[in-house]
């Protein structure tokens, strides 16, 4: 078991698991001895969680139907965490490069997405007795270009959405927390990012909520 034992036992969220930000934030839970519930949206795929994490519980689900991530939730059970990983980027073009076919995609992925399971699982995190959300952002949120503006209106509105679930983590008490980290590019950074999620229930709900928390490869500025 990995050093971090605050999680052991808690039952975690993987959204968008088969990813390799997924499986390196699998990993890092399963080894902490937390219980991994990896979702995607194709079964097959959820099976390369089971060679990081042997005893994790796999769901197919939609997690753009609403209807179908409320009937996942009662399926799981209570949850402690929900780590949103769902994504994607689309983009490039200029200005006149921002097609409504990319909007609809970024949209559906890194918005629609994140506001269904949020909802869906709002109740257990706040049940929870440290309730845990996160999710990863670009810095494209603090400066973007023509070419990636539907990319970064999507994060910025991801942002948006988690901070106004922090606040009302916040209002209901001490327990639940959201963060954000936000990277350039998620690419060597798995681990980083799988280690600092795990490392979530380390530290207070009060200084973890609506934190932003940048992770940059040794070679960025």
């Amino acid at each position: 078991m990995g050093a971090s034992l605050a999680v052991a036992g808690r039952t975690v969220l993987i959204a968008g698991a088969t990813s390799t930000a997924g499986l390196a934030v699998a990993s890092s839970l399963a080894d902490a001895g937390a219980r991994v519930v990896a979702v995607g949206s194709n079964l097959a795929r959820l099976q390369s969680v089971l060679a990081v994490a042997p005893e994790a519980a796999l769901y197919e689900c939609d997690l753009t139907d609403f209807a179908a991530v409320t009937a996942l939730a009662g399926a799981i059970g209570p949850i402690d965490g929900l780590i949103h990983l769902v994504g994607g980027w689309r983009g490039g073009g200029g200005l006149a490069g921002q097609t409504d076919e990319d909007w609809e995609f970024l949209h559906s992925h890194v918005v629609t997405t994140l506001r269904n399971t949020t909802r869906a699982f709002n109740a257990d995190l706040l049940a929870a007795s440290a309730g845990r959300l996160a999710i990863v952002s670009s810095v494209s949120v603090d400066r973007p270009t023509a070419g990636g503006a539907n990319y970064a209106a999507a994060k910025s509105a991801a942002e948006t959405w988690v901070r106004a679930v922090g606040a009302g983590f916040a209002k209901a008490g001490d327990t639940a927390a959201a963060a954000i980290f936000v990277v350039r590019s998620l690419d060597g950074l798995e681990t980083d990012l799988a280690t600092r999620v795990t490392g979530l229930w380390e530290e207070a709900a009060a200084s973890v909520n609506n934190s932003r928390v940048l992770l940059k490869a040794d070679t960025e500025t």
